[in-house]
């Protein structure tokens, strides 16, 4: 189940005033880019897009934790019923469907991290999960980034970015270019695009 596009702005807008911070804009951004690639691709859904990209962060409602977001995220989605969000509050962050290509810290308790790694097991991952992934790696917090830029941004910020979350990245660029029939990057109007 999905909340509507006006629920889920609203969801995003009543999180950010819990913990401000340029997540919200980035989620926005990688929204955008979730319609944009979508509608382009011409067998997605477009608004589900939006709606799953702009909310694969709201784990970061409850504060600055770093993979502690992932399960914040998963949880409250499925309290109000959102699984289909849940579903991507959980898989956004993890490509290849291991935590060990996590980048940032590993704060969540025993209990959360067996509650992702068990899911992430059973998952299947999907269209929607692999272009959460892509916006993810395209989103800045003010406009659509170079991929490669942002993969640096992220290596720089938290000293490292694994080579095979690297490479599936680059990866799911091609694929979503190939669906789409074009470059990625005028797909989401990279050059004009800014928050």
């Amino acid at each position: 189940m999905l909340p509507t596009r006006e629920e889920a702005e609203l969801i995003l807008k009543e999180a950010e005033e819990c913990n401000p911070g340029p997540w919200g804009n980035h989620s926005r951004v990688a929204a955008h880019c979730a319609e944009a690639i979508a509608l382009a691709s011409g067998d997605m859904d477009a608004d589900k897009a939006y709606i799953v990209g702009l909310l694969h962060d709201i784990g970061r409602k409850f504060g600055g934790r770093h993979m502690g977001h992932v399960s914040d995220g998963y949880s409250y989605m499925m309290s109000l019923g959102y699984d289909e969000v849940a579903r991507i509050c959980l898989t956004h962050s993890f490509n290849n469907k291991t935590t060990d290509e996590y980048i940032g810290n590993f704060d969540t308790t025993d209990e959360e991290l067996k509650m992702v790694q068990d899911a992430l097991e059973v998952i299947v991952l999907d269209e929607y999960d692999r272009l959460i992934q892509l916006c993810d790696a395209l989103a800045g917090a003010e406009c659509v980034m170079n991929i490669e830029d942002r993969m640096l941004d992220v290596k720089r910020r938290y000293g490292s970015f694994p080579q095979a979350k690297w490479d599936s990245n680059l990866e799911l660029k091609r694929h979503f270019e190939e669906k789409a029939g074009k470059d990625i990057y005028v797909v989401v109007d990279k050059e004009n695009y800014k928050i």
